[in-house]
């Protein structure tokens, strides 16, 4: 089992920033390929950023690309999402999830069903 806890998220006005933390527990945290995914009110969950065991093999929703950046450091078993000029579109409850990678170095999936532990999310709001 992989426990996944999110934290930073909160309220931003629209333009602003916010550091999304995905702290990691429970197995061999650098295994597994990471991922970011967004469901706002309404809506169907969306996926929004991956990142393959050792970070170098990262991929992004066209509609965040050039505003986020996903990264993720194995000696303390967290994964981020930088969200920077923050639209109220982006406004949604995110989640971190992780993907069992065992033989696949650049893994970077992006759909749900590829997943296998989920965090309980974190909420954003960005208002205009």
């Amino acid at each position: 089992q992989v426990q996944l806890v999110e934290s930073g998220g909160g309220l931003v006005q629209a333009g602003g920033s916010l550091r999304l933390s995905c702290a990691a527990s429970g197995r061999t945290f650098s295994n597994y390929a990471m991922g970011w995914f967004r469901q706002a009110p309404g809506k169907e969950r969306e996926f929004v950023a991956t990142i393959n065991r050792s970070g170098d093999s990262i991929y992004y929703a066209a509609s965040v690309k050039g505003r986020f950046t996903i990264s993720r450091d194995n000696a303390k078993n967290t994964v981020y999402l930088q969200m920077n000029s923050l639209k109220p579109e982006d406004t949604a409850v995110y989640s971190c999830a992780a993907a069992d990678a065992a033989g696949r170095f650049y893994y970077t999936p992006r759909r749900e069903i590829d997943y296998n532990y989920w965090g309980q999310g974190t909420q954003v709001t960005v208002s205009s």
